[in-house]
């Protein structure tokens, strides 16, 4: 598992429940039975491209032959072509999200409890909905940590979607927000419904390049052009301070920051964005030029059996030294049970260009 500031599969709260639904069930039903409920989809050719923007396509360097050894999974630049697709401008939020779940009556992840008749030695507190959730810490260094000891994370009951600092919390003044503590499996079932798509790993990186070639942030090659912060991320002491310098300690509101060259916002910063694409971590080695899908099956650290996806644009608990994963050409994977504060999502959609002008 990568030592930045994102759980794990097997994180300390889940890591044991993981295997023991490992052991019941064989890991091809178990890939089935995550596969998103039948939700109601748009119908064929009424995608709604309010709020999307024309990504264009076209040939670009993926990745970077820069990567330090803490990024490696970000190398080597290669070649690749994507073809035009329509983006949505910003992340999905909490009003938006709402609107499905009022209309199909779904459920996430975060707010079903485990079955005790499946996991009978499971404690009942392990047993309740929830998500992990990042919570400040004094006294720990990062570099220190890996694997399943991220001590900034605690699994917390209750939490979900619509309470996503814990089941005290709501997102009644957060509407504009990206919706957060989902699955992919649940990001997959929005994606259905809009009928739209989660966006590849290739397509998310051109898309947030924004038109430009090669440069280290999606607003070009300074982290802070004439001192101004460009995305929310953390500025400060991972993971005990966050001094809030860009305006916000936590999640912010859509639109908070400029957006790219092709019009989105927030392709840095504020929340992880879920792929299509398995993870894989030399995938890079072998990726075809042509619309690359990723691997056949994704990264799993852990040896869980539940493998990973990618997950594109740092978080809010990026920052400049330990995780510093805010730019165009950094990549992670996430497992399909986790759901946390600082993972969001955005959709693509496949529909035929605007008319030229």
């Amino acid at each position: 598992m990568e030592t930045d500031a994102r759980p794990g599969p097997a994180s300390q709260a889940k890591t044991w429940i993981i295997t023991i639904a490992i052991v019941l069930m064989a890991a091809p039903f178990v890939v089935l039975a995550l596969r998103p409920p039948a939700a109601t989809p748009a119908k064929a050719g009424e995608t709604d491209l309010t709020g999307m923007v024309w990504i264009p396509g076209g040939e670009f360097t993926m990745g970077t032959d820069k990567a330090d050894e803490k990024h490696a999974e970000e190398a080597p630049a290669h070649a690749v072509v994507v073809k035009g697709f329509w983006m949505d401008v910003t992340e999905v939020t909490n009003a938006q999200f709402k609107r499905f779940v009022d209309a199909t009556g779904y459920v996430t992840d975060a707010e079903k409890d485990l079955d005790p008749r499946e996991f009978p030695k499971a404690p009942p507190e392990m047993l309740k909905g929830g998500a992990l959730l990042f919570q400040r810490v004094s006294g720990v260094n990062p570099f220190q940590c890996g694997g399943a000891d991220l001590p900034w994370w605690k699994f917390t009951a209750g939490a979900n979607w619509r309470h996503p600092d814990g089941p005290a919390s709501s997102i009644e003044q957060r509407m504009d927000h990206p919706v957060v503590c989902v699955t992919y499996k649940d990001a997959q079932a929005y994606a259905k419904w809009a009928g739209k798509r989660l966006p590849t790993e290739a397509e998310w990186e051109f898309a947030a390049r924004g038109g430009l070639k090669d440069k280290p942030y999606v607003w070009g090659d300074e982290e802070r052009p004439n001192g101004r912060i460009m995305s929310n991320h953390w500025q400060g002491k991972f993971p005990e301070r966050d001094s809030g310098a860009d305006g916000f300690t936590a999640v912010a509101p859509v639109k908070s920051f400029p957006p790219n060259g092709y019009g989105l916002y927030d392709v840095s910063g504020n929340v992880w964005e879920m792929c299509e694409d398995w993870y894989g971590l030399d995938y890079y080695k072998v990726s075809p030029k042509d619309g690359p899908v990723g691997p056949a099956i994704g990264h799993d650290p852990e040896k869980t059996g539940f493998g990973q996806h990618v997950i594109r644009g740092g978080s809010w608990l990026c920052d400049e030294g330990y995780c510093f994963r805010y730019r165009p050409a950094s990549r992670q994977g996430l497992d399909m049970l986790t759901s946390t504060n600082h993972v969001g999502l955005r959709c693509v959609a496949d529909a035929p260009a605007p008319a030229k002008k």
